[in-house]
């Protein structure tokens, strides 16, 4: 794998808050979010879509809380079978049903002290929430085939990319777990609203990877920088990580093309190409990348007469989704004229 000799992006790391990584405005906004509810014992409902690190939040809310030196016990609620669900819940005493040949403790008791955290908590049978809502409320359960009543002190952290509310309305949600589970909603926004933080990801996945599979850790290029900024990342944070594992992989014996690993039907072309004078071997720094790229969306803008939407919209040109577009137009600070036409 071919390797340049001078670091063009470095990694904006937040070790405070565990693996996660950037400084856009939207990460920082839920970061202020998830550091006023840590200190405190209120239940968290983590919201967002599919790979945009809701159990890396879970963590970190667990790890600046009171309870940081106690068990965090997570649950994914979409892989539990259904008949399972209340002995993964509350465990189970010897005997109390086919193939229970010992006591077994539940996710309660093993978090006792410390932090649950219920991942994809939508998945819950609607028959089991009244269950749950008991134990959230007074910290009582008991174990299935036992008569004892069992306490505990958990904190709950839950998480799910489902729309609750509209669970709720179709009856597939009991309305007053809702309200317990939701106390403090937090919103991690999706890798399209947070771009400022792509390039620093990037490097912070390719360094990992390198690490892992010790090999020297490659430069991002100008055509690497181009391919990241001008992707929608439909799977976010965990599309950019699989897909800088997949580059590293396919480099191993040559030149690394980050651009390459991606899906030729994802790759997308800005209308306009501007690249800074500075620019040297295809290699741009960060400053000149930024400038850069504002401008060729500015470009893009004027063309299109400041339409964003519509065949003739400058994300059409662009080759981006409208809504992807006016999220880097936040980001990058670039604002509609009082009157476009």
């Amino acid at each position: 794998m071919a390797v340049a000799t001078d670091t063009l992006y470095e990694s904006v790391a937040l070790p405070h808050y565990g693996e996660m990584v950037g400084n856009s405005s939207a990460l920082l906004e839920t970061l202020d979010r998830l550091e006023a509810v840590a200190v405190t014992p209120a239940t968290a409902l983590i919201q967002g879509e599919s790979g945009v690190g809701k159990e890396l939040v879970a963590r970190a809310i667990h790890r600046l809380s009171t309870r940081r030196h106690q068990p965090l016990v997570k649950v994914n609620c979409a892989s539990i079978p259904q008949e399972l669900f209340e002995s993964e819940f509350f465990g189970h005493v010897k005997g109390s049903f086919t193939g229970a040949h010992r006591d077994r403790l539940g996710r309660f008791e093993l978090a006792d002290g410390g932090t649950l955290f219920l991942d994809e908590v939508a998945e819950i049978p609607l028959g089991l929430q009244a269950k749950l809502l008991r134990v959230l409320q007074e910290g009582q359960f008991e174990r299935i085939g036992d008569e004892k009543t069992r306490c505990v002190d958990v904190r709950i952290v839950a998480a799910t990319n489902r729309d609750l509310k509209q669970a709720v309305e179709n009856g597939k949600f009991r309305e007053d777990l809702y309200y317990r589970l939701s106390v403090f909603p937090i919103h991690v926004p999706p890798l399209r609203e947070r771009m400022d933080d792509v390039i620093p990801l990037a490097r912070h996945f390719l360094e990992a990877t390198c690490e892992k599979f010790d090999c020297d850790v490659p430069q991002l290029s100008n055509r690497d920088v181009s391919s990241l900024m001008n992707h929608d990342w439909p799977g976010n944070v965990r599309e950019l990580r699989n897909l800088i594992e997949r580059a590293v992989i396919l480099s191993m014996s040559r030149t690394f093309d980050l651009a390459a690993a991606i899906p030729a039907k994802s790759r997308h072309t800005p209308v306009i190409r501007v690249l800074s004078a500075s620019s040297k071997n295809g290699i741009v720094t960060e400053a000149d990348w930024q400038q850069s790229y504002r401008e060729n969306i500015v470009a893009a803008l004027e063309v299109s007469d400041w339409r964003i939407s519509g065949d003739r919209g400058a994300a059409c040109l662009l080759g981006i989704n409208a809504s992807t577009l006016r999220g880097r137009m936040k980001s990058l600070n670039i604002p509609m004229p009082r009157d476009p036409h």
